[in-house]
């Protein structure tokens, strides 16, 4: 069950774990100087942000399956 689930949305939560880490790199050398830009203005927003769109972008390239019926 396992495997099946990594194999299946492994991508998935590669692009987020990337995301996180870097939406946290971002907040940590960008960031916001004046605190009031509400992406950038605190680590967990970012991070959270970051893993969405990580996340997002590399489900993209998951490739369709393709479902076989059994004739019955």
């Amino acid at each position: 069950m396992k495997k099946e689930f990594i194999r299946r949305y492994g991508w998935t939560l590669l692009g987020i774990v990337a995301g996180m880490v870097g939406g946290y790199l971002y907040w940590r050398y960008v960031g916001c100087s004046t605190g009031t830009c509400p992406i950038t203005s605190s680590p967990v927003n970012s991070s959270i942000w970051g893993a969405a769109m990580g996340g997002l972008l590399l489900s993209s390239f998951i490739p369709e399956r393709k479902e076989i019926k059994k004739e019955e």
